[in-house]
Parts: C-alpha cells; sequence; structure tokens
C-alpha cells in the first residue's frame, strides 16, 4: 500500500505531469524514480553522491549543462544543505518554457538521509522558487494533510500505509503534512 502522505500528493501530482504532454518531454529526475511511471520522450536519473545537485548543474562529458523539458525532485529538497542554490542549478538546467516539479514534506518525522535539513509549506515552496528566479505567475504550488494523517505520521512504524476507508484524505489547511509544486521557466 502506498503512504498516506503520498496519496493526494500523488494524484495532483500525476494530474500536472500529464498535462505537460510526457510523451514529448526529455526529463531528469534527481535523487528519484517516481518519473519511471510516465512514458517519457527521454528520462534520466541523477543521484547523490554521484551527482550532487548544490554543487552546480549537471554537465555532459564536455562540461556543457544538460538541458531539460522537465526535471523532477520528489521527496529530495529537504535533505538538501544548499536548497536554494539546488534550485538555482535546476533552473539552469531547464530549456525554456521548461517545468521543475518538486515534493517535500512538511509535518512528518525527522528522516536523515543521510540528513534533513528543511521543511517547506505550500506557500514556502512558491517563496523558493520565485526567490531563485522563477516568475510568481508561472508556479502553482498545493500542499495536503489532516489532523489524522499527523497523527498517524507519530506512530511507531514510518511512514504509514494508506488505510482506505479508515484513512480520511479531506485536507486540512492548517494542518499540512506536504506540499508540491511546478514551476516554469519563462
Amino acid at each position: 500500500m502506498p503512504s498516506l502522505n503520498r496519496i493526494a500528493m500523488g494524484k495532483s501530482s500525476r494530474q500536472m505531469i500529464q498535462s505537460l504532454g510526457p510523451a514529448s518531454l526529455e526529463v531528469a529526475e534527481i535523487s528519484g524514480k517516481w518519473g519511471e511511471m510516465f512514458s517519457f520522450r527521454s528520462y534520466a536519473q541523477f543521484r547523490y553522491p554521484q551527482y550532487d545537485i548544490c554543487a552546480g548543474p549537471i554537465t555532459d562529458a564536455t562540461g556543457k549543462v544538460q538541458k531539460f523539458d522537465l526535471i523532477l525532485a520528489n521527496q529530495v529538497w529537504e535533505h538538501l544543505d544548499r536548497p536554494y542554490m539546488a534550485t538555482k542549478n535546476i533552473r539552469k538546467m531547464l530549456r525554456r518554457g521548461g517545468h521543475f516539479w518538486l515534493a517535500v514534506p512538511f509535518f512528518i518525522p525527522f528522516h536523515a538521509a543521510p540528513q534533513d535539513c528543511s521543511r517547506w509549506s505550500a506557500r514556502g515552496l512558491k517563496n523558493l522558487l520565485i526567490e531563485c528566479g522563477f516568475a510568481e505567475d508561472a508556479i502553482r504550488a498545493q500542499q495536503w494533510g489532516n489532523r489524522n494523517a499527523a497523527l498517524r505520521n507519530m506512530e511507531e512504524v514510518w511512514p504509514p500505509e494508506y488505510r482506505e476507508g479508515e484513512d480520511p484524505l479531506d485536507n486540512d489547511p492548517d494542518m499540512p503534512i506536504c506540499a508540491w509544486a511546478i514551476a516554469q521557466k519563462t
């Protein structure tokens, strides 16, 4: 079963990506594999520590910055020492009109892998993206959570598996569990 924390985020995010026409996109994913579910024109994964997005944009063998139509980062940015620098590096890697999608936790336990540094709400993600050069009107940010999910995140076994029929999926804007955003480079 999927994690309770990712049900609403996953559904909304899949719709965001599908609206871009995945079959026409050259895509990179930073330290994850969430994008494997889509049929992209091309798809590359760049994992830490071989690739450190905080250190600079990803380059090819000649040192030229690699360019993409879409870059994905699912549950990664909270682990970065320099998330602002990483986001600026992502922007350099996007083609004009390209998109950056990221998802992050807000109210979940500390989970160092190898470290745990930051948390953002939807508004916080929007601020991060604006400060890193994305136009405010080119950003869509959302968040989801409720008190039941917050309590489930305190259970000894984590992350909590979604229990259909028992776990409500209603959204309480005052109790965010996770946030996600997509920003377009204009």
